[in-house]
């Protein structure tokens, strides 16, 4: 890092020894707080959704057995061609036949029995029970309940108190529920139901009890489930996933544009500190020069090789502040068709003698290409910006090669330039385009980013490549000419 770069954060941050307030990271705290946001509402729902299927099946379920129990009533009470005021309800309890007409006793007797079983041959049925008016069991398909009194029991007393069915379901056999005294036990979920039957003025006479298990419908049920919770899964997945990726496309555009912020308002205050410098530097180098020069020729020979190091120092300090300028100053130039190949023997004929004195061997094949768009003082720039690099990394001879490649679409044109020289390590490389950042003793560290900064501008590309001991290669993609839209 050259001391500018140390001097320039300084400048920019106000500070010299606090650190920086942490980053927000955007995409980790929405990864994170979506996750638990979407996980919950898909939780919710799945569980809202399994609980309204499970009830909705079971209530469904009891409806259809309290019509069908009560079509069965209808039909058996008609069936013996008792009088249409007499309801099954008023039939099932035998204690009462003693206060009925003893004619219809026998008609009786056979429509509730027939009644009766049908109610014990009811499929998936575990237990029934039928209930007098005195919540007493008067019968049941497991005899050792009949008799017992189950007075106050919540769910008897609803059905007894409002003429509809009440249904219930259970995981589990309850040990407090002391009619609960199956034939054989259930395996899976079962459902308790209560079906009033009434009499011939509205009222609830006898309650029918039936504990089923429903195999076809737990199944349903559970492949509902099934089917609720994936597709809450993957409806929760998809929208993750689709959150995320916004996000992630809108974070990186986010450090994107910080990015370019930040190098825009860093060249912009890199303009007026250039300009600072070069008016502070600018007329003393002049001066030192020109001092230099002159005291050049009045001197004894052994001096004279101090004079020419001052001379040599006070031109590198001058190429210094040139190119602190040219890399703060805006871009400016319209697009224009340049020929590359004479751009390349322009720019190497400029550097011919630092070429043979280097020891450095082009190989260079200058072979037909199309015309590029780009700007020809820019391009110049550029060029002499990365020849300069490549022969500086290789001062103990070399070889520079130049390759011009257009690519098989014929819409762009490669230009790579690669040397033999020390290369660079994998942080160098990575940290190659930063602004200020730079390996080369004395250097600034903005020919990079001038070079990334013209190639930019004008629809272009610069990727490098480097190992050390090995060399490094840097390849400008241009746009050519004929496809500049």
């Amino acid at each position: 890092m050259s001391a500018l770069s140390v001097i320039w954060d300084r400048y920019t941050t106000g500070k010299t020894g606090d650190s920086p307030p942490p980053e927000f990271n955007l995409l980790r705290w929405f990864s994170l707080v979506s996750l638990v946001v979407i996980a919950s509402v898909a939780i919710g729902l799945g569980v809202i959704s399994t609980r309204f299927v499970l009830t909705e099946s079971i209530e469904r379920d009891a409806m259809l057995s309290a019509q069908f129990i009560q079509s069965i009533a209808d039909a058996e009470t008609r069936h013996v061609a008792l009088p249409a005021s007499m309801t099954m309800g008023e039939l099932l309890d035998a204690r009462q036949d003693a206060y009925h007409p003893q004619s219809m006793l026998a008609a009786r007797q056979r429509a509730r029995s027939e009644f009766l079983d049908h109610i014990a041959l009811l499929p998936d049925a575990l237990l029934a029970n039928v209930y007098g008016a005195d919540r007493v069991i008067v019968w049941s398909t497991n005899p050792s309940l009949v008799g017992k009194d189950l007075s106050g029991h919540d769910d008897l007393e609803q059905a007894f108190a409002h003429p509809r069915q009440v249904a219930t379901s259970y995981d589990a056999v309850s040990g407090s529920r002391s009619e609960q005294k199956f034939l054989r036990a259930p395996r899976t979920l079962f459902i308790e139901n209560y079906i009033p039957l009434l009499d011939d003025q509205g009222n609830v006479a006898t309650v029918v009890e039936i504990y089923k298990e429903p195999r076809d419908l737990v199944s349903r049920i559970q492949r509902g489930f099934m089917l609720i919770w994936l597709a809450s899964a993957l409806g929760g997945g998809l929208i993750y996933l689709g959150l995320f990726w916004i996000v992630r496309r809108a974070s990186l555009l986010l450090a994107q544009q910080q990015s370019q912020l930040i190098a825009n308002e860093t060249f912009v205050a890199l303009g007026e500190m250039s300009s600072a410098v070069a008016h502070s530097l600018r007329n003393p180098l002049a001066s030192i020069r020109s001092s230099a020069e002159l005291a050049q020729d009045m001197v004894d020979p052994p001096v004279r090789k101090n004079i020419t190091d001052i001379i040599s120092q006070v031109d590198r300090m001058s190429k210094w502040v040139r190119e602190l300028l040219i890399s703060a100053r805006p871009m400016s130039g319209e697009f224009e068709a340049v020929e590359p190949i004479a751009a390349i023997h322009e720019a190497l004929h400029g550097f011919d003698q630092q070429i043979r004195h280097s020891g450095v061997r082009v190989e260079f094949r200058a072979e037909a290409a199309p015309a590029v768009i780009s700007h020809r003082v820019l391009l110049a720039q550029v060029l002499n910006s990365l020849l300069a690099n490549a022969i500086e990394a290789m001062p103990n001879g070399g070889l520079l090669r130049i390759e011009v490649t257009p690519d098989s679409s014929g819409k762009r044109l490669a230009l790579a330039i690669t040397d033999t020289g020390q290369g660079m390590s994998r942080k160098q490389e990575t940290l190659a385009f930063k602004p200020y950042y730079t390996t080369k003793q004395g250097g600034l560290g903005v020919g990079l980013v001038m070079v990334k900064r013209i190639m930019e501008r004008f629809g272009g590309q610069v990727s490098l490549t480097s190992r050390e001991r090995e060399g490094t290669r840097i390849c400008l993609n241009f746009k050519v000419a004929g496809e500049r839209g």
